[in-house]
């Protein structure tokens, strides 16, 4: 089991706010050439083959927003692993997908790190029917490390890289349901990831 080290100093550690990581060269993200879709059940084997041979994975989800009050996303649709050299973007509609993306949330020899992972726990054991096992949330090793509040993303790409973290609101906010994922959409989709597994590594885990 990886156990964070923890932070002994009393005053916290401050977390850099938004015009701070503004100033920072931008943190090199994966691009189309290192990023495989998967929505087939042939595409999914692949994807757990070479899956398994890692000791662990950046990991995130994404789930279509919801709009109206009340109304309860079928989420994920989308499940995002990677590993320091290429990621996975798992779409979920396909029944052999889903049934991998399953097997591959239990394996419990291969840490999966991601950023405030709470909600992506409830909606995989409602979606896959698996709880997550060996999920570490990274917000909790920075928390432990004497970091003041969530780092999130962008504050521990700059605390650990000194760079910044892109994020697109556009593509955050669009139809992770949808049949065909645009480019922007998996490249957002694959870098969360990617950056939680550089992370993971860079803290020494």
């Amino acid at each position: 089991m990886i156990r964070p080290m923890h932070h002994d100093h009393r005053e916290r550690l401050p977390t850099p706010d938004k015009d701070a990581i503004a100033q920072l060269p931008e943190f090199g993200r994966l691009g189309l050439d290192r990023i495989t879709l998967v929505n087939t059940g042939a595409q999914a084997q692949a994807a757990l083959q070479a899956l398994s041979q890692a000791r662990a994975w950046g990991f995130d989800t994404e789930s279509k927003p919801t709009f109206t009050v009340g109304e309860v996303s079928d989420g994920p649709h989308v499940l995002q692993l990677s590993t320091p050299e290429r990621a996975w973007v798992l779409q979920l509609q396909d029944a052999d997908c889903r049934a991998v993306a399953a097997q591959l949330m239990a394996m419990p020899e291969i840490v999966k790190a991601g950023f405030g992972l709470g909600d992506d726990r409830k909606r995989i054991l409602h979606k896959l029917g698996v709880e997550p096992v060996g999920v570490l949330e990274l917000n909790q090793v920075f928390r432990e490390r004497g970091y003041r509040k969530d780092m999130g993303v962008k504050g521990a790409v700059a605390v650990m890289f000194g760079q910044r973290f892109i994020k697109s609101k556009k593509a955050a906010t669009s139809n992770w349901a949808a049949p065909r994922l645009s480019e922007g959409q998996l490249v957002y989709a694959a870098n969360d990831a990617y950056a939680a597994i550089r992370v993971l590594n860079a803290l020494g885990l």
